[in-house]
């Protein structure tokens, strides 16, 4: 058995992989506390203003473009400058705009401008926020196979880095206008507002310090593109079929799990009786969100035994069936709400379980160090596409199902989305291939012999110096010699 790394070099593997992912947490808070926004901007500014401008829809449509733009635009810088820059410049957005957009302002008080300016710096933030994507979890799967991590656990740690990072800033997106309001109550809504925005700051600027030191992952200093030139056709002719399967898959699962907010919103009116009382909504807000929580949490430490590609169709089943259940005894659960609101949350946990925590697993995992950015930004931007998309069909759905103040109306949705989360599950299992340990690797050393054996002049990839093995490369060879891996 091979010698175990210390403790102390061990815990500083651990914290290099939530160094880049981390940043996922400010994300999370920057995308789920604009709900709460809109609530306390209606109030300030009256719902019918809000209509005038036709700010609900710009603020929506902007704050996707601008994150699809950063996922697109940083998967390729992500790859052919670094990823240390892309991290760090993802960091700097995110706290630079989540500034700006707590100071929103009109020229004269004018509302108009006010949520003008808010909709620019949500699009502008929206890029750093997408710009994580093909940045800091790229770079997290990187770190996750380096030597101070055991085998049995380099999925887990990724997981618990990034999307446990996004669901648990969900939450405290979610807490902290209900402590604002708390403090500042009724009177003082814009300050809870500005507040709400001004403090995803912290996170997002604790971990640009925190990255300073960084360096670039061992497996990108060896297998990068940087001052070579990608041959994308062969790229697209060996892995094409992996990233279309993995975008398929995250498209489908971003169609399913982002319109169905809009079930949260009936959890509350039925449990609230319809109260407007801010401190009742924001409080079931936060229920709703820490329903994500069991899910992401279980599934980090199931993902390493069951494997990615079975925990992934293993979520998505599970969520199918609890979809199908709760439309078929959608009238007897809605007469308990209490019921309703526990059997959505397993609907929304089984979700976290197994896509929402392997999507970005695999891929990140199932393509090479040299486009490894442009791949996963990619199959994150369609999904983004995705969510998009299931927003806008979603209410006409709705109503040719007879609206939503009809059972049928409302289990439409059900219907259609655990149909949608069968149809993921096949496509994972037939087309996407399950990874293996330290499978970076060894994906990069095939990848190396396919270009070479097309004719590709590899001796330019990687960075000046990385002639030697890495630490991973060294500590794998090892392994072998001393007869398998550190458990």
């Amino acid at each position: 058995m091979a010698t175990r790394l210390p403790l102390k070099e061990r815990i500083k593997s651990v914290s290099l992989i939530f160094a880049c992912g981390t940043a996922l947490l400010s994300d999370g808070y920057a995308n789920g506390v604009i709900g709460s926004v809109n609530t306390l901007l209606t109030r300030v500014y009256g719902s019918a203003k809000l209509s005038q401008h036709n700010y609900s829809r710009t603020l929506s449509s902007l704050g996707f473009a601008g994150t699809v733009v950063g996922m697109l635009v940083f998967g390729y810088l992500s790859d052919k400058i670094g990823r240390k820059f892309g991290m760090m410049a993802a960091a700097g957005i995110v706290t630079l705009f989540s500034g700006l957009s707590a100071a929103s302002s009109g020229a004269h008080g004018s509302v108009g401008g006010l949520l003008s300016m808010l909709s620019a710096m949500r699009f502008l933030l929206g890029i750093g926020v997408g710009a994580e994507y093909p940045c800091g979890s790229v770079s997290a799967s990187e770190q996750s196979e380096e030597p101070g991590i055991s085998k049995g656990s380099q999925h887990r740690w990724f997981a618990l880095a990034t999307n446990s990072m996004i669901d648990f800033g969900f939450v405290i997106s979610a807490f902290v206008p209900l402590v604002l309001f708390w403090i500042f109550g009724d009177n003082h809504l814009n300050a809870v507002w500005r507040l709400s925005l001004g403090l995803g700051v912290i996170p997002a600027a604790a971990v640009f310090i925190w990255r300073l030191s960084m360096e670039e992952p061992a497996r990108f200093r060896k297998d990068s593109m940087k001052h070579a030139r990608i041959p994308y056709w062969l790229v697209l002719r060996r892995y094409g079929g992996s990233l279309a399967a993995i975008s398929a898959t995250w498209f489908l699962y971003d169609i399913i799990v982002y319109p169905f907010g809009i079930y949260s919103s009936i959890i509350v009116d039925r449990v609230t009786g319809g109260s407007s009382d801010l401190v009742t909504v924001f409080g079931w807000n936060v229920v709703i969100n820490l329903f994500y929580m069991p899910g992401t949490l279980i599934g980090a430490f199931v993902v390493d035994k069951l494997g990615a590609k079975y925990t992934m169709i293993t979520g998505l089943l599970l969520q199918a069936i609890i979809g199908f259940a709760m439309s078929g005894a959608y009238s007897h659960l809605t007469r308990h709400i209490a019921g309703f609101a526990v059997v959505y949350g397993i609907f929304l946990s089984f979700g976290e379980f197994g896509p929402g925590n392997c999507l970005g697993l695999l891929a990140s995992k199932s393509c090479p160090t040299a486009v490894r950015g442009q791949f996963y930004g990619t199959a994150a931007a369609i999904g983004k596409v995705g969510a998009f998309i299931g927003t806008w069909i979603f209410p006409p759905i709705i109503d040719a199902f007879g609206g939503s103040s009809s059972d049928r109306g409302n289990t439409g949705p059900f219907w259609i989305g655990s149909g949608l989360a069968v149809l993921s599950a096949l496509i994972t299992f037939v087309f996407i291939r399950p990874l293996t340990t330290d499978g970076m690797l060894e994906e990069d050393r095939k990848f190396r012999e396919y270009l070479e054996a097309n004719g590709y002049d590899t001796s330019a990839m990687g960075l000046p110096g990385s002639e030697v093995e890495s630490q991973t490369e060294t500590a794998s060879i090892d392994e072998k010699k001393a007869g398998g891996p550190d458990v």
